[in-house]
């Protein structure tokens, strides 16, 4: 699939994840779909990031909305999607700094902020895995709730 170019519009969906770790890749998918749908949403950019946290603070840069999407352990339902803001996310990750290779969203989020290139508005969209292991396609269960993710997040875009 051809993703569109990086246009600069002032509200950008950024689908996070690892699709070869299965439901790892669920923000992936999400961002796959909604590109289906960009007829109707002309004023959002689309960026699939894979597991390149740190980059999310370019692409963010200068925006006034930003909508993640990622898969999230939150102790719900497998398959549940949640809408968060960044002032709602309790951050368990211990990493020894940033780097390509580790991520910790919220503090990359932060940074932003003191860098002061942050949008106003950030909506984070996690989904409960219900499998996270070399694989290559999602679970049965996120994958028969994905145009519903889809769904959910249009309707953040509207």
């Amino acid at each position: 699939m051809k993703i569109p170019m990086l246009r600069n519009k002032k509200t950008v969906v950024v689908g996070l994840g690892n699709i070869l770790m299965a439901d790892e890749g669920v923000g992936i998918y999400v961002v796959r779909e909604l590109i289906t749908h960009a007829d109707n949403l002309i004023n959002v950019d689309f960026v699939e990031l894979g597991s390149s946290v740190m980059s999310v603070i370019h692409v963010i840069a200068g925006r006034n909305k930003a909508v993640l999407v990622d898969c999230a352990y939150m102790n719900e339902p497998t398959g549940t999607i949640r809408k968060f803001t960044p002032e709602d996310v309790v951050s368990r990750k211990h990493f020894s700094g940033f780097s390509m290779h580790e991520g910790d969203l919220i503090k990359i989020i932060h940074l932003s902020r003191q860098l002061g290139e942050c949008p106003e508005e950030i909506a984070i969209f996690g989904i409960q895995p219900e499998r996270i292991a070399p694989c290559n396609t999602l679970s049965n269960t996120l994958n028969c709730l994905l145009k519903h993710y889809v769904d959910v997040v249009a309707s953040e875009l509207a």
